[in-house]
């Protein structure tokens, strides 16, 4: 998942541990899947979220962003 809704890497962990403190999930309104075109929303249900991996850059060898 690729996401724009975040300023950096530090803004993007606050907002997922914050997200899991509170047992809610994880709104983003600018994601991608997979790298498509589109951007849409999206709702990440965090219990059923095993690792995260936030990266600044996109490629397949950073893995997934959140």
């Amino acid at each position: 998942m690729l996401s724009e809704d975040f300023g950096g890497e530090r803004e993007a962990l606050e907002a997922i541990a914050q997200a899991l403190d509170e047992r809610r999930s994880l709104v983003l309104t600018h994601a991608r899947y997979d790298r498509e075109a589109g951007q849409s929303g999206v709702i990440i249900n965090l219990a059923n979220v095993v690792s995260v991996r936030v990266s600044k850059t996109d490629s397949a060898a950073t893995g997934q962003y959140l």
